[in-house]
């Protein structure tokens, strides 16, 4: 998938007219069935098969909020499959509209600005659910996963939970992220996939618990670990290139701590600087070809990185500083190439310059509880964007290795931090 993309001066960006706010609109019945339609091959491909719990409780014509965890792009194509035909909106990057807006919107889409506080998305929902009358269809992890574990959720959804006033259903699915991993740039594997909705909480559930409760079970429903699973059920990704990318995730070497100098290819995982490698079985094992595996699970690789950041925060050490490809977006209609420009990531938050010298914008760590990041984004590049609800700053590293995600452990643990110390009554 491709995304309309120009070069335009910053000046020119910034003096473009605001777009019209408009409100949700239900997503008419031949768009339902688009949708549905266009989704079968993929899951016929796949094996689909659907699993309900209490679903019964759910009124046929009955608004809800579904949850869903997000793997890959097929999460849509089964959410549009099993969810026919009741109208339902889905919140959706703004990014996704760009040069299709009278189609997303048709589909019932809703934008909103990912990891930035959003006031219009509320009221979006609200408007969908009880003047509409539909569902709502939500990722609330709002990025794919990178190592194949739950990533965090923001602590307004169990507001969001009351506010709303309708049931709480979860989608959790099987085998989407094993098919299509982020980190493997768009390369299908031949899994099965499966999903799981079930009826979680009524609206008089919801009512009955407070919003920490809710909370808590939000986090219980989003725990889980794609390679985990895939080992304890034997299933097999047999595909020649399934650690294609793998550096992306796993970017720095336990043996010799260098970052940045892993390489992922075919089925094996290698750092050049010091020449150990690792083998991605096809049950989904690290198994080092000498010595010591260190680590022979993904999850727990990348969870020694998160730590790893972590210490470098607190002793100061942490530092971002690359030169980025700079693009622009404050519409839906086309996503814009301003630059060249120097992107910085301290215990100061971030820091963007560029465009010979006219942009310069500041994003403070406490602003965001993780960060939008992403692999091979619209085959454009690996990607950071931060910014705010007028302006967003999509960064393309032009050199420096796989940074994006250490940034992204590095904007999380950073957040928790400034956040612990806030509780603690320290000022940041």
């Amino acid at each position: 998938m491709k995304i309309k993309n120009r070069s335009l001066s910053y000046e020119a960006v910034l003096a473009l007219p605001k777009e019209k706010q408009l409100p949700p609109k239900q997503p008419p019945m031949f768009f339902r069935w688009l949708l549905k339609t266009l989704s079968a091959g993929d899951l016929k491909a796949t094996n689909f098969t659907l699993k309900t719990e209490g679903m019964e409780r759910l009124g046929k014509d009955e608004p809800a909020l579904f949850l869903m965890n997000h793997s890959s792009f097929i999460d849509l194509k089964i959410a549009g499959t099993i969810l026919y035909p009741r109208p339902f909106n889905i919140i959706c990057t703004s990014d996704g509209f760009v040069g299709k807006n009278g189609l997303m919107r048709n589909l019932g889409c809703i934008p909103t600005k990912k990891f930035i506080t959003d006031p219009q998305l509320v009221r979006d929902m609200l408007f969908a659910v009880r003047d509409l009358k539909d569902s709502i269809l939500m990722y609330p992890e709002a990025s794919y996963t990178f190592d194949g574990t739950a990533t965090p959720l923001p602590s307004s959804l169990g507001k969001l939970l009351k506010m709303l006033n309708v049931p709480l259903v979860m989608i959790k699915t099987e085998g989407a992220f094993l098919r299509d991993p982020l980190y493997n740039m768009l390369q299908l594997r031949k899994v099965n996939v499966s999903a799981t909705m079930s009826y979680i909480l009524s609206p008089e559930e919801i009512k009955e618990k407070s919003v920490d409760e809710l909370n808590e079970i939000l986090k219980q429903l989003f725990t889980f670990d794609n390679f985990r699973d895939q080992q304890e059920k034997g299933i097999r990704v047999t595909e020649p290139f399934r650690a294609d990318g793998l550096n992306r995730v796993l970017y720095k070497c336990p043996h010799c701590q260098v970052e940045g100098q892993m390489e992922g290819k075919g089925t094996t995982l290698r750092c050049k600087a010091c020449g150990k490698v690792w083998e991605l079985t096809e049950t989904g094992y690290l198994k080092a070809e000498d010595g010591e595996d260190i680590f022979n699970h993904v999850p727990d690789w990348y969870a020694w990185e998160r730590e790893c950041v972590r210490k470098e925060l607190e002793d100061g050490t942490y530092k971002l500083d690359i030169p980025v490809l700079i693009r622009m977006l404050t519409g839906t209609k086309c996503l814009y190439t301003v630059g060249e420009g120097r992107l910085t990531h301290s215990a100061d938050g971030f820091h963007l310059t560029g465009c010979d010298g006219k942009l310069d914008y500041v994003h403070a760590p406490n602003r965001s509880y993780s960060l939008y990041s992403d692999y091979y984004w619209y085959e454009l590049g690996d990607m950071i964007c931060i910014g705010d609800n007028k302006t967003l700053y999509y960064c393309f590293p032009l050199e420096g290795g796989d940074v994006v995600a250490k940034t992204r452990l590095a904007a999380e643990e950073l957040y928790k931090m400034r956040k612990s110390l806030k509780r603690s009554g320290i000022k940041t």
